[in-house]
Protein backbone atom coordinates (compact mmCIF):
# COMPACT_ATOMS: atom_id res chain seq x y z
CA UNK A 1 0.00 0.00 0.00
CA UNK A 2 2.95 2.33 0.95
CA UNK A 3 4.63 1.63 -2.50
CA UNK A 4 1.07 2.62 -4.21
CA UNK A 5 1.02 6.09 -2.25
CA UNK A 6 4.34 6.35 -3.00
CA UNK A 7 4.28 6.13 -6.85
CA UNK A 8 0.94 8.01 -6.77
CA UNK A 9 2.58 10.87 -5.28
CA UNK A 10 4.98 10.91 -8.07
CA UNK A 11 2.81 10.70 -10.63
CA UNK A 12 0.85 13.99 -9.19
CA UNK A 13 4.58 15.67 -9.09
CA UNK A 14 5.09 15.01 -12.40
CA UNK A 15 2.05 15.52 -14.11
CA UNK A 16 2.65 19.31 -11.96
CA UNK A 17 5.81 19.25 -13.62
CA UNK A 18 4.60 19.11 -17.15
CA UNK A 19 1.86 21.73 -16.33
CA UNK A 20 4.36 24.54 -15.60
CA UNK A 21 6.33 23.69 -18.37
CA UNK A 22 3.02 24.05 -20.93
CA UNK A 23 2.07 27.27 -18.75
CA UNK A 24 5.70 28.62 -19.29
CA UNK A 25 5.69 27.51 -23.44
CA UNK A 26 2.34 29.67 -23.78
CA UNK A 27 3.66 32.40 -21.99
CA UNK A 28 6.79 32.62 -24.11
CA UNK A 29 4.84 32.43 -27.18
CA UNK A 30 2.86 35.11 -26.23
CA UNK A 31 6.22 36.97 -25.96
CA UNK A 32 7.26 35.75 -29.11
CA UNK A 33 4.63 37.71 -30.97
CA UNK A 34 6.01 40.58 -33.22
CA UNK A 35 5.53 44.05 -32.60
CA UNK A 36 2.74 45.52 -35.06
CA UNK A 37 4.02 48.98 -36.44
CA UNK A 38 1.17 50.61 -38.67
CA UNK A 39 2.18 53.06 -41.16
CA UNK A 40 0.46 55.42 -42.93
CA UNK A 41 2.49 56.66 -45.82
CA UNK A 42 1.72 58.91 -48.79
CA UNK A 43 1.48 56.76 -52.19
CA UNK A 44 4.70 58.07 -53.04
CA UNK A 45 6.99 56.51 -50.61
CA UNK A 46 5.42 53.09 -51.26
CA UNK A 47 9.05 51.67 -53.04
CA UNK A 48 11.14 52.70 -50.91
CA UNK A 49 8.86 52.52 -47.57
CA UNK A 50 8.97 48.95 -48.46
CA UNK A 51 11.98 48.33 -49.26
CA UNK A 52 13.07 50.02 -45.67
CA UNK A 53 10.47 48.14 -43.67
CA UNK A 54 12.55 44.35 -45.30
CA UNK A 55 15.41 45.83 -44.16
CA UNK A 56 14.37 47.02 -40.74
CA UNK A 57 12.85 43.49 -40.03
CA UNK A 58 15.49 41.78 -41.10
CA UNK A 59 17.62 43.26 -37.96
CA UNK A 60 14.72 43.59 -36.33
CA UNK A 61 12.68 40.20 -36.69
CA UNK A 62 10.50 41.13 -33.76
CA UNK A 63 8.96 43.97 -35.13
CA UNK A 64 6.28 43.80 -38.30
CA UNK A 65 4.67 46.38 -40.57
CA UNK A 66 1.08 47.03 -41.49
CA UNK A 67 1.03 49.74 -44.06
CA UNK A 68 -1.38 52.25 -45.39
CA UNK A 69 -0.40 54.01 -48.74
CA UNK A 70 -2.72 56.67 -50.46
CA UNK A 71 -3.08 60.03 -50.20
CA UNK A 72 -1.99 62.23 -47.17
CA UNK A 73 -5.17 64.03 -46.95
CA UNK A 74 -7.16 60.55 -46.92
CA UNK A 75 -4.50 59.59 -44.26
CA UNK A 76 -5.21 62.53 -42.27
CA UNK A 77 -8.21 61.72 -41.97
CA UNK A 78 -8.29 58.01 -41.10
CA UNK A 79 -6.04 59.17 -38.36
CA UNK A 80 -8.33 61.65 -36.89
CA UNK A 81 -11.22 59.27 -36.87
CA UNK A 82 -9.01 56.90 -35.30
CA UNK A 83 -7.99 54.85 -37.55
CA UNK A 84 -5.07 52.74 -36.18
CA UNK A 85 -1.32 54.50 -36.74
CA UNK A 86 2.09 54.43 -35.33
CA UNK A 87 3.36 56.37 -37.80
CA UNK A 88 2.60 59.19 -40.49
CA UNK A 89 4.55 60.19 -43.42
CA UNK A 90 3.26 62.67 -45.47
CA UNK A 91 3.59 64.56 -48.75
CA UNK A 92 2.98 67.82 -47.35
CA UNK A 93 3.39 69.76 -44.53
CA UNK A 94 -0.71 70.89 -44.60
CA UNK A 95 -1.40 67.68 -43.24
CA UNK A 96 1.21 67.41 -40.64
CA UNK A 97 0.43 70.84 -39.85
CA UNK A 98 -3.80 69.64 -39.12
CA UNK A 99 -2.28 66.72 -37.07
CA UNK A 100 -0.19 68.84 -34.96
CA UNK A 101 -3.15 71.63 -34.70
CA UNK A 102 -5.50 69.06 -33.43
CA UNK A 103 -3.29 67.48 -31.10
CA UNK A 104 -2.21 63.95 -32.61
CA UNK A 105 1.24 63.81 -32.69
CA UNK A 106 3.85 62.61 -30.19
CA UNK A 107 5.66 65.51 -29.00
CA UNK A 108 8.65 66.26 -30.21
CA UNK A 109 8.85 63.60 -32.99
CA UNK A 110 7.55 65.69 -36.32
CA UNK A 111 11.05 66.13 -38.35
CA UNK A 112 11.24 67.06 -42.02
CA UNK A 113 12.50 63.65 -43.63
CA UNK A 114 12.36 64.26 -47.52
CA UNK A 115 12.30 66.54 -50.38
CA UNK A 116 10.52 66.16 -54.10
CA UNK A 117 10.33 67.62 -57.11
CA UNK A 118 7.37 67.97 -59.44
CA UNK A 119 7.33 67.06 -62.53
CA UNK A 120 5.29 66.72 -66.05
CA UNK A 121 4.89 63.60 -67.66
CA UNK A 122 4.05 61.80 -70.76
CA UNK A 123 3.19 58.23 -72.14
CA UNK A 124 6.39 56.87 -73.58
CA UNK A 125 4.47 55.17 -76.33
CA UNK A 126 2.05 57.47 -78.81
CA UNK A 127 2.58 60.80 -76.66
CA UNK A 128 1.44 64.03 -77.74
CA UNK A 129 4.11 66.96 -78.42
CA UNK A 130 4.31 68.23 -75.13
CA UNK A 131 7.73 69.97 -74.19
CA UNK A 132 6.23 72.22 -71.19
CA UNK A 133 3.57 73.04 -69.08
CA UNK A 134 2.39 75.96 -71.30
CA UNK A 135 1.92 73.16 -74.35
CA UNK A 136 -1.17 71.78 -71.59
CA UNK A 137 -3.27 74.67 -72.72
CA UNK A 138 -3.13 73.07 -76.59
CA UNK A 139 -6.17 72.27 -78.63
CA UNK A 140 -4.88 68.71 -78.94
CA UNK A 141 -4.96 68.04 -75.47
CA UNK A 142 -7.56 66.73 -74.14
CA UNK A 143 -7.20 64.94 -71.14
CA UNK A 144 -4.47 66.31 -68.18
CA UNK A 145 -4.16 63.82 -65.06
CA UNK A 146 -3.79 65.51 -62.20
CA UNK A 147 -4.33 64.89 -58.03
CA UNK A 148 -7.67 65.45 -56.39
CA UNK A 149 -6.10 68.99 -55.09
CA UNK A 150 -8.69 69.13 -51.70
CA UNK A 151 -6.43 65.74 -50.57
CA UNK A 152 -4.26 65.06 -52.41
CA UNK A 153 -0.80 67.07 -52.11
CA UNK A 154 0.65 66.43 -55.74
CA UNK A 155 -3.09 68.00 -57.21
CA UNK A 156 -1.99 71.09 -54.56
CA UNK A 157 1.15 71.53 -55.80
CA UNK A 158 -0.54 71.02 -59.67
CA UNK A 159 -2.99 73.82 -58.91
CA UNK A 160 0.00 76.36 -57.55
CA UNK A 161 2.09 75.83 -60.91
CA UNK A 162 -0.36 76.50 -62.59
CA UNK A 163 -1.79 79.18 -61.09
CA UNK A 164 1.48 80.85 -61.05
CA UNK A 165 1.96 80.09 -64.84
CA UNK A 166 -1.36 81.87 -65.38
CA UNK A 167 -3.17 78.93 -67.18
CA UNK A 168 -4.84 76.80 -64.40
CA UNK A 169 -8.85 77.40 -66.21
CA UNK A 170 -7.73 76.25 -69.42
CA UNK A 171 -6.00 73.49 -67.90
CA UNK A 172 -8.48 72.57 -65.21
CA UNK A 173 -11.17 72.22 -68.41
CA UNK A 174 -9.34 69.40 -69.29
CA UNK A 175 -8.58 68.04 -66.19
CA UNK A 176 -9.18 64.17 -64.18
CA UNK A 177 -8.37 63.92 -61.35
CA UNK A 178 -7.01 60.73 -59.30
CA UNK A 179 -7.77 59.97 -55.73
CA UNK A 180 -3.94 60.09 -55.29
CA UNK A 181 -0.49 60.27 -56.81
CA UNK A 182 0.15 56.40 -58.42
CA UNK A 183 -3.41 56.60 -59.95
CA UNK A 184 -2.56 59.84 -61.95
CA UNK A 185 0.89 57.58 -62.67
CA UNK A 186 -1.42 55.08 -63.66
CA UNK A 187 -3.81 57.48 -66.02
CA UNK A 188 -0.70 58.43 -68.47
CA UNK A 189 0.88 55.02 -68.26
CA UNK A 190 -1.68 53.24 -69.93
CA UNK A 191 -3.12 56.52 -72.43
CA UNK A 192 -6.30 57.33 -70.69
CA UNK A 193 -4.47 60.54 -69.78
CA UNK A 194 -2.40 62.51 -72.50
CA UNK A 195 -0.03 63.83 -69.81
CA UNK A 196 -0.16 64.29 -65.77
CA UNK A 197 1.58 66.35 -63.31
CA UNK A 198 3.40 63.49 -60.99
CA UNK A 199 6.05 63.63 -58.50
CA UNK A 200 9.87 63.11 -59.81
CA UNK A 201 9.86 59.58 -57.93
CA UNK A 202 7.12 58.31 -59.14
CA UNK A 203 7.70 59.11 -62.53
CA UNK A 204 11.42 57.06 -62.27
CA UNK A 205 9.83 54.17 -61.02
CA UNK A 206 8.00 53.82 -64.37
CA UNK A 207 9.37 52.75 -67.94
CA UNK A 208 6.26 53.76 -69.27
CA UNK A 209 6.26 57.31 -68.95
CA UNK A 210 8.59 60.32 -69.92
CA UNK A 211 9.33 63.29 -68.14
CA UNK A 212 9.34 66.39 -70.62
CA UNK A 213 9.17 69.20 -67.92
CA UNK A 214 10.32 69.80 -64.56
CA UNK A 215 8.15 72.63 -62.37
CA UNK A 216 10.12 75.79 -61.99
CA UNK A 217 11.15 75.77 -58.04
CA UNK A 218 9.32 79.76 -57.94
CA UNK A 219 6.01 78.20 -58.79
CA UNK A 220 4.91 76.00 -55.47
CA UNK A 221 6.10 76.02 -52.36
CA UNK A 222 8.93 73.05 -51.65
CA UNK A 223 7.68 69.80 -51.61
CA UNK A 224 8.54 68.57 -48.25
CA UNK A 225 7.74 65.14 -46.60
CA UNK A 226 7.53 65.40 -42.80
CA UNK A 227 6.93 62.47 -40.55
CA UNK A 228 6.01 62.06 -36.61
CA UNK A 229 4.67 59.62 -34.24
CA UNK A 230 1.14 59.60 -33.42
CA UNK A 231 0.55 60.44 -30.17
CA UNK A 232 -2.31 57.27 -29.14
CA UNK A 233 0.14 54.78 -30.17
CA UNK A 234 0.63 51.60 -27.99
CA UNK A 235 4.16 51.24 -29.41
CA UNK A 236 6.19 54.71 -28.97
CA UNK A 237 9.17 53.50 -28.07
CA UNK A 238 9.13 50.97 -31.49
CA UNK A 239 7.73 53.76 -33.48
CA UNK A 240 10.40 56.13 -32.19
CA UNK A 241 13.05 53.10 -33.18
CA UNK A 242 11.77 53.05 -37.00
CA UNK A 243 11.92 56.72 -37.27
CA UNK A 244 15.50 56.69 -36.10
CA UNK A 245 16.08 53.79 -38.92
CA UNK A 246 14.35 56.20 -41.72
CA UNK A 247 16.55 58.87 -40.60
CA UNK A 248 19.93 56.80 -40.87
CA UNK A 249 22.56 56.80 -43.49
CA UNK A 250 21.23 53.40 -44.72
CA UNK A 251 18.18 54.63 -45.13
CA UNK A 252 19.17 57.79 -46.75
CA UNK A 253 20.72 55.77 -49.52
CA UNK A 254 17.21 53.82 -49.93
CA UNK A 255 15.63 57.22 -50.64
CA UNK A 256 18.01 58.74 -52.79
CA UNK A 257 17.66 55.07 -55.02
CA UNK A 258 13.85 55.88 -55.65
CA UNK A 259 15.38 59.71 -56.70
CA UNK A 260 14.38 61.39 -53.12
CA UNK A 261 16.79 64.12 -51.47
CA UNK A 262 16.82 63.57 -47.89
CA UNK A 263 16.60 66.44 -45.52
CA UNK A 264 19.77 67.96 -43.42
Amino acid sequence: MKKFFALMAMLCLLMTGCGGDSSKSDGEKKLAEPTELHVAAAASLTDAMKELSAMYEKDNPDVKFVFNFGSSGALQQAIENGGETDLFFSAAQKQMDALEKSGNLADGTRKNLLRNEVVLIVPKVDAKPIKAFEDLTGDNIQRVALGEPKGVPVGQYSEEILTNLGILDAVKAKAVYGSDVRQVLSWVETGDADCGIVYATDAAVSDKVNVVAVAPETSHKPVIYPAAVIKDTKKLDAAKKFLDFVSSDAAKKVFEKYGFKVVG
